[in-house]
């Protein structure tokens, strides 16, 4: 499940760079704070901080209600950065359940 959850929110960081409308940007920001907001508690439930700690610092940057201005190339780069973090995490994941 959690798979699928990465999955998503990393083609809706991508789908990022192209031209969408400001509305597609801040769905984005609102569903990647929540998934991260989750993501954070169950690694926390499962006694992985670090994980934890890591998306709870990705939803705070990515929450849309007190913005961080980082200007539209910074937010391309996090944007990408995040979304091949996430399909690490995948491609990971994957592994570990195949051996």
């Amino acid at each position: 499940m959690k798979n699928v959850l990465y999955i998503v929110i990393a083609v809706m960081l991508l789908l990022c760079l192209a031209d969408m409308p400001y509305g597609y940007f801040q769905l984005v920001r609102f569903v990647a704070m929540a998934s991260f907001a989750y993501i954070s508690y169950d690694s926390f439930k499962s006694e992985k901080e670090g994980i934890g700690f890591t998306f709870a610092a990705l939803a705070i940057l990515f929450q849309p209600f007190f913005k961080i201005a980082l200007g539209r190339v910074m937010w391309n780069v996090v944007d990408v950065v995040v979304a091949i973090g996430l399909i690490c995490l995948v491609a990971t994941s994957v592994k570990k359940n195949v051996k």
